[in-house]
């Protein structure tokens, strides 16, 4: 097949085979690079002097299996913990970030309290929050109000995470043209269905790899409810039995499941940032 104009072939096999090749050669290359180097890593390790009392104390087999019971116990109070949680964080911190673009006069009292918010809440650790919250709450005494440390630690990481992401969404909401905003209500939308039709879903859609990065570190976070004693998670349980056994091989277990539950999460957040930017190239950067 050649073109009409200079008769330059369009389809060249001879091209698309040297393509070809060179994509496995890099492939080839890249394969025996990590081969190597993760090679080296582990004999590194093995062949270290201290690598046998490491191995007892740290991957020892027999506490491995007698503690996985005990493990997935923790691990289904920290799924809980982040699958009620995460909801409810979206909707305070999406609220949070409509409030401070709010500006109408009206609106002013509003916008600084969710200005002194995301404020205060940010400089308080986490770990404070929840102290705070579980040991302060409870001990009001206050009619009407839970009284269960684990509701308290669980409304913390609320509260804690919604200031991080009313940030995040506030940045998108921020990075949306005005033209959109304007091109809406020249099509009759009003303010409120601006915001919903239009100006969210855009904004939603270009932050949504740093939310779920925020989203990973509330999982790990849920550990945190431990220090009030709320619940026996994952990290707790192997503090347990690690504390009971004198043997720290239920610390890499509950990392492991840690890990399984953050690391898919992390590679849908590099497929939403690699897609955003795909997309924002084929429009030209108007993404």
């Amino acid at each position: 097949m050649t073109t009409t104009s200079d008769a330059v072939p369009v389809y060249d096999p001879a091209r698309l085979q040297a393509i070809s090749a060179r994509r496995r050669r890099n492939t080839a290359v890249s394969a025996v690079s990590t081969v190597l180097v993760l090679g080296a890593l582990v004999l590194l390790v093995v062949t270290s002097p201290g690598w046998p009392a490491v191995r007892e104390s740290f991957f020892n087999g027999f506490y491995a299996r007698d503690v996985l019971p005990n493990i997935l116990a923790g691990l289904r109070l920290t799924v809980i913990l982040f699958v009620t949680a995460e909801p409810v964080i979206l909707v305070v911190a999406l609220f949070l970030a409509v409030v401070r673009g709010l500006s109408a006069p009206i609106f002013t009292p509003l916008r600084y309290l969710a200005i002194a918010y995301a404020d205060v809440v940010r400089g308080i650790p986490t770990i404070l929050l929840i102290l705070m919250f579980g040991f302060g709450i409870p001990a009001l005494n206050l009619q009407g109000l839970p009284d269960s440390p684990l509701f308290w630690a669980w409304f913390a990481l609320v509260v804690s995470y919604s200031a991080y992401v009313s940030e995040v969404l506030r940045a998108g909401l921020e990075s949306v043209h005005p033209s959109q905003r304007a091109a809406a209500r020249a099509l009759g939308l009003n303010q409120y269905q601006s915001l919903r039709y239009v100006v969210v879903p855009q904004a939603v859609r270009r932050v949504t790899p740093p939310l779920l990065n925020d989203f990973i570190a509330l999982q790990k976070d849920t550990a945190l409810i431990a220090v009030i004693g709320a619940g026996i998670e994952m990290t707790r349980a192997a503090q347990i039995y690690a504390f009971d056994a004198f043997n720290y091989t239920p610390f890499v277990v509950a990392a492991c499941f840690y890990i399984l539950l953050t690391v898919p999460l992390s590679r849908w957040a590099d497929w939403m940032a690699a897609r955003q930017r795909r997309r924002s190239a084929a429009a030209g950067g108007v993404l």
